[in-house]
């Protein structure tokens, strides 16, 4: 156990201490997966348990992993290249996430989460954000919400090439960037949690949903529009049907 922990601690880093790349399989799986992986995903962080956690998420919200599977760290370990115990340490911060479920002595299973479950998540989320969003609208700047604009542009292009995954992230950048003008980090925490729950797993999986992302990233490029014009009603609208939809 010991010699592995090194190997694992030694794998990300040069001599120089510059980390290097983990390639990570574009369809992270366990044993109720088939086929080899299309292409690898380069993925850079400082330290292997980083960079598992985010292949995860990424595999979770792409839909490589399915909703009710479970998996084993030992089989992620070997597609990953890495020991089983950083993907073990991934997978238990994933459980505290409400993502998979500890399965004794077999590995952990992909949570399954149903209309009504992300529903909730939206509602909460709606409590918590729309109130800020419509007082943000009335103080901040028109300048101030020019420079939010490359992070709306980014879901788009995501959305454009389907990337569920790149479009996870740009939309809660999006968001979180828009909750930080309130200067509440309590808030942004919060609230990314939140809208990182309501994105996976899919109950439907990543096919013929890209027409929802394209929405989803309109939705964003004309709110946007509404908050530099300083336009409130328009704000209004868009802001309460953002939530009201299937915001990822």
């Amino acid at each position: 156990m010991e010699q592995g922990r090194a190997r694992e601690d030694a794998r990300p880093y040069a001599p120089s201490g510059t980390p290097q790349d983990i390639r990570v399989p574009e369809q992270a799986r366990g044993e109720h997966t088939h086929g080899e992986p299309s292409a690898p995903r380069t993925v850079q962080r400082h330290s292997v348990r980083g960079q598992i956690l985010d292949a995860l998420r990424a595999a979770l919200v792409g839909g490589e992993l399915a909703p009710g599977e479970v998996y084993s760290a030992p089989a992620l370990g070997t597609r990953f290249g890495v020991s089983a115990t950083p993907v073990r340490e991934a997978m238990q911060q994933l459980a505290v996430e409400g993502a998979v479920e500890v399965v004794p002595n077999r590995g952990f299973r992909v949570s399954t989460r149903g209309p009504r479950e992300l529903a909730e998540l939206a509602e909460v989320r709606a409590l918590i954000e729309v109130p800020v969003m419509l007082r943000l609208a009335r103080t901040v700047p028109a300048a101030g919400w020019c420079a939010l604009r490359p992070l709306a542009d980014a879901t788009v292009a995501a959305a454009a090439v389907g990337d569920r995954a790149a479009y996870a992230e740009s939309d809660r950048a999006f968001h979180r960037a828009v909750l930080a003008l309130s200067g509440n980090q309590q808030l942004v925490s919060v609230a990314d949690d939140l809208h990182r729950r309501s994105q996976w797993p899919l109950v439907d999986g990543p096919a013929g949903r890209g027409a929802e992302l394209l929405a989803d990233a309109s939705e964003h490029t004309a709110l946007l529009d509404a908050l530099i014009a300083q336009d409130l009603t328009v704000v209004r609208s868009l802001v309460r049907e953002h939530f009201n939809g299937a915001d990822l």
